[in-house]
């Protein structure tokens, strides 16, 4: 019991996320142990609690969301609003607006991919697609427009 009780806590503290029902539930575990010990070949000790230390907690996962009835009302709470607020639009525009300005310097090959990519939220994939280009010289276009980027915004920081 002593060997193997961090790590019983441990797995049950990361499947609740509750100090104290982690400890019920190692409890629970060496309840369990002691009761099957008849069964137990003695061999693989460390396995063997683990799998009842799992089972133990997916069972507690299961009774916990039975427990809980959500409402209309909570689910609709959960459900992410779309839109921001009014600084977070600005922010985000503002930014988007900063990337495509960054892009605009840089020389071509780099400024169409980067623009597709940074700008315009495409993959590399969906790039390549449309451009003719190897998935691979799409993705080294846009590792290097990143670096040419990141460069960019140092300079700006600095001269600014």
């Amino acid at each position: 019991m002593n060997t193997y009780q961090k790590l019983i806590y441990s797995i049950c503290y990361r499947t609740c996320g509750n100090p104290f029902d982690a400890e019920d539930l190692t409890q629970d575990v060496y309840l369990a142990v002691y009761r099957n010990l008849s069964t137990f070949d003695r061999i693989h000790e460390r396995a063997w609690l683990t799998r009842i230390a799992s089972n133990k907690c997916l069972d507690y996962l299961k009774s916990a969301k039975r427990r809980e009835q959500p409402t209309e009302e909570d689910a609709l709470l959960r459900l992410p609003d779309a839109r921001g607020t009014p600084e977070e639009e600005y922010l985000q525009k503002e930014s988007k607006e900063q990337i495509n300005r960054l892009c605009e310097r840089l020389k071509e090959p780099y400024k169409t991919v980067a623009k597709e990519h940074f700008y315009l939220e495409r993959s590399a994939a969906e790039i390549a697609r449309g451009s003719g280009k190897s998935l691979k010289t799409v993705q080294t276009q846009i590792y290097r427009a990143k670096a040419m980027l990141k460069k960019a915004v140092k300079e700006a920081r600095y001269a600014g």
